[in-house]
Protein backbone atom coordinates (compact mmCIF):
# COMPACT_ATOMS: atom_id res chain seq x y z
CA UNK A 1 0.00 0.00 0.00
CA UNK A 2 0.86 3.62 -0.40
CA UNK A 3 -0.33 6.18 2.02
CA UNK A 4 0.09 10.11 1.22
CA UNK A 5 2.03 12.03 3.34
CA UNK A 6 2.34 15.87 4.02
CA UNK A 7 5.72 17.11 4.77
CA UNK A 8 6.17 20.23 6.71
CA UNK A 9 9.18 22.72 6.80
CA UNK A 10 10.03 24.16 9.71
CA UNK A 11 12.48 26.85 10.90
CA UNK A 12 14.94 23.98 12.02
CA UNK A 13 13.37 20.81 11.45
CA UNK A 14 10.95 18.49 9.49
CA UNK A 15 7.37 17.12 9.94
CA UNK A 16 5.22 14.68 8.61
CA UNK A 17 1.83 13.31 8.85
CA UNK A 18 -0.13 10.75 7.32
CA UNK A 19 -3.94 12.29 6.85
CA UNK A 20 -5.22 8.68 6.26
CA UNK A 21 -3.53 7.84 9.72
CA UNK A 22 -4.45 9.82 12.33
CA UNK A 23 -1.93 10.31 14.44
CA UNK A 24 0.72 8.76 12.60
CA UNK A 25 3.17 11.63 13.04
CA UNK A 26 6.83 11.40 12.28
CA UNK A 27 9.61 15.18 12.81
CA UNK A 28 12.76 15.37 11.65
CA UNK A 29 16.56 17.04 10.80
CA UNK A 30 15.94 16.62 7.62
CA UNK A 31 13.55 16.02 4.49
CA UNK A 32 15.61 12.59 3.91
CA UNK A 33 15.30 11.63 7.60
CA UNK A 34 11.66 12.78 8.08
CA UNK A 35 10.94 10.50 5.07
CA UNK A 36 12.77 7.14 7.07
CA UNK A 37 10.93 7.83 10.02
CA UNK A 38 7.74 8.35 8.77
CA UNK A 39 7.67 5.33 7.25
CA UNK A 40 8.94 3.01 9.89
CA UNK A 41 5.90 4.89 12.19
CA UNK A 42 3.74 4.16 9.33
CA UNK A 43 4.71 0.35 9.50
CA UNK A 44 4.62 0.83 13.57
CA UNK A 45 1.03 2.29 13.00
CA UNK A 46 -0.63 -0.79 11.03
CA UNK A 47 1.49 -3.10 13.14
CA UNK A 48 -0.60 -1.96 16.17
CA UNK A 49 -4.33 -1.57 14.39
CA UNK A 50 -4.00 -5.42 13.56
CA UNK A 51 -2.90 -6.14 17.01
CA UNK A 52 -5.39 -4.24 18.38
CA UNK A 53 -8.07 -6.12 16.09
CA UNK A 54 -8.61 -2.85 14.43
CA UNK A 55 -9.45 -2.25 10.59
CA UNK A 56 -6.28 -1.32 8.05
CA UNK A 57 -7.62 2.08 6.58
CA UNK A 58 -6.99 1.74 3.08
CA UNK A 59 -5.53 4.97 1.31
CA UNK A 60 -7.66 7.35 -0.39
CA UNK A 61 -6.53 10.84 0.17
CA UNK A 62 -4.74 13.03 -2.97
CA UNK A 63 -2.68 16.26 -3.59
CA UNK A 64 -2.64 18.21 -6.04
CA UNK A 65 -0.63 21.27 -6.38
CA UNK A 66 -2.94 24.62 -7.62
CA UNK A 67 -1.26 27.60 -9.36
CA UNK A 68 -2.08 31.18 -8.43
CA UNK A 69 -0.87 34.39 -9.24
CA UNK A 70 0.08 36.36 -5.94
Amino acid sequence: MEYMVVIEKGENSYGAYVPDLPGCVAVGDTREEVLALIQEAIVLHLELLQEDGLPIPQPHSMSEYVAVMA
